[in-house]
């Protein structure tokens, strides 16, 4: 059986991984002003920055309606027999509902997965599933697999500064000036789908980075090895150098994938955002 693994934008996977794992992108829509953009088609987080810079206004985000997976799964199929499809936390966007609506049309060719997971902690799920394509898995036993894991994916950030979330309703003045006067820099995680400040850490962004790195391999002792992300959102080189130089000496990872986050992402934690991303056990 010929499977086509897929996904929403919110993935965050770089245009090589995407080409390498033939992925198909299901674009997210990012609407500034009185002007709709397809996620990473379109428009691009530099973009974002800019806006927000000159209007003080957060972009606003809309999942695909039921209509565009409809048509979407409908091409894939004419050259597939079946469709895994791993949507961004149902928690977080209507996108799940609407691609599920979407699969009802097709007769069991279409499956979903909610990966109540976002940016890199969603694409690997999406990666994870292209292994288990690759070794001529069914689609049920796909989404049996990525059901199970996901509540082991570490999907966690540390931001440089909470003026996005603040504007965006996520963190109060108070905490945002506290949290500038202190040098205090969150660590957000994700818990059943739905992000939360887990822990937060004093200083200077590369020390909060470090400090970060070392708590997550005192935490998750036991992960998978295959892969883990380094995403960030147009970080300095230098200070994801130092944090990837951290993660191979502490970590064991076969692979280490640098990504930078889509538009999605940019526009609720901002500018100098950077998470290190795995599946534990």
């Amino acid at each position: 059986m010929k499977i086509k693994i897929t996904a929403d934008s919110t993935c965050d996977l770089s245009k090589e991984l995407i080409e390498r794992y033939d992925v198909g992108i299901v674009p997210l829509h990012v609407i500034m002003g009185d002007k709709s953009y397809s996620d990473g088609v379109d428009i691009v987080p530099d973009d974002i920055f800019e806006n927000v810079a000159k209007t003080n206004v957060l972009p606003k985000t809309a999942a695909p309606s039921i209509e565009e997976y409809a048509d979407y799964f409908k091409e894939v199929l004419k050259n597939y027999d079946a469709v895994v499809h791993i949507n961004i936390s149902s928690k977080a966007s209507s996108s799940y509902d609407n691609a599920t609506s979407a699969s009802k049309l097709y007769r069991g060719k279409v499956f979903t997965v909610d990966s109540l997971a976002l940016s890199t902690g969603q694409g690997l799920l999406v990666l994870k599933a292209c292994d288990l394509a690759a070794e001529g898995r069914k689609s049920k036993d796909i989404v049996e697999i990525l059901n199970a894991l996901r509540p082991n994916v570490n999907t966690s950030f540390v931001p440089d500064a909470l003026d996005y979330l603040h504007k965006g309703g996520r963190c109060s003045l108070a905490a945002l000036m506290g949290a500038k006067v202190l040098k205090l820099h969150p660590m957000i995680d994700m818990k059943d789908g739905q992000l939360y400040a887990k822990k937060k850490y004093m200083g200077g962004i590369e020390r909060c980075l470090k400090n970060y790195v070392s708590d997550l391999a005192a935490t998750y002792r036991h992960y998978d090895k295959t892969r883990c992300f380094i995403t960030h959102s147009s970080c300095e080189p230098e200070v994801v150098a130092k944090v990837r130089a951290q993660v191979e000496q502490t970590f064991g990872f076969d692979e280490i994938l640098e990504t930078v986050a889509g538009n999605v992402v940019t526009s609720h934690c901002g500018k100098g955002t950077l998470g290190v991303l795995f599946i534990y056990d």
